[in-house]
């Protein structure tokens, strides 16, 4: 299964007009927002657990990273309220559910396969990583080694901002509304910029929260022959 597959192009979802699709677990629905592969796939999702639901215990081979959007996401380690962001790396273990529903942003298949880092933040906890003079743009940084960073970044209203990253950008608006390309991108929707192209947002009148991706595109071919070959 393909899905906006061509890493080359620009790719964008209006979520909330997207219908919710059953997975192979009961209780348990995704909206696919890219994929390679079938069940077992470098995939990035926005996925909705029902009351109750949970999958049986498994491991990640190839990593698994994943924003809480609503509701708490559960496993054993531990209860993931909204804000969360987590990094499960490779070869890591566990049983994911939620006992009163939730919905979550997750992405399969994109970690380095050494990697061994557990990251688990509360995103607007996380520390300033740069803030202008007048805190119009606020940028969290959540996680960096040499291939990609992740952050949260808050924008007020009507704020223009740029990203620096010539190597690939990935967002998911978390609140308000962003403008790219003259079109708005509202709570949840989501957008990936391909290598050698600029990000550029404006915020809405009610500005905007985003969480930003960037640098993990040059690795795209290698991930997608690591899945392969597992």
């Amino acid at each position: 299964m393909k899905i906006n597959a061509e890493f080359s192009q620009r790719a964008l979802a209006h979520t909330a007009e997207q219908d919710w699709v059953a997975s192979p677990i009961v209780g348990v629905d995704r909206k696919p927002l890219d994929r390679v592969g079938n069940e077992v796939a470098r995939a990035t999702s926005i996925v909705r657990y029902a009351p109750q639901s949970h999958f049986s215990p498994h491991i990640h081979n190839g990593g698994e990273e994943f924003v809480v959007l609503e509701g708490v996401f559960q496993d054993e380690h531990g209860d993931y309220p909204v804000g969360s962001y987590v990094r499960n790396p490779p070869q890591s273990r566990h049983k994911p559910g939620s006992e009163k529903g939730c919905v979550i942003f997750v992405k399969l298949w994109q970690f380095q396969p050494e990697d061994r880092k557990h990251v688990n933040i509360l995103m607007e906890d996380a520390e300033v990583s740069f803030a202008n003079n007048d805190d119009q743009v606020v940028e969290r940084l959540l996680y960096a080694d040499k291939y990609e960073q992740v952050k949260h970044v808050t924008l007020s209203a009507n704020t223009h901002w740029q990203s620096d990253a010539k190597n690939g950008n990935e967002i998911l608006v978390l609140d308000g509304t962003v403008v790219h390309n003259q079109e708005r991108l509202n709570k949840h929707d989501w957008l990936r910029i391909p290598e050698g192209k600029e990000l550029d947002l404006q915020a809405a009148s009610e500005g905007a929260k985003i969480w930003l991706k960037t640098g993990n595109l040059s690795d795209i071919e290698k991930q997608i022959k690591r899945l392969e070959s597992a």
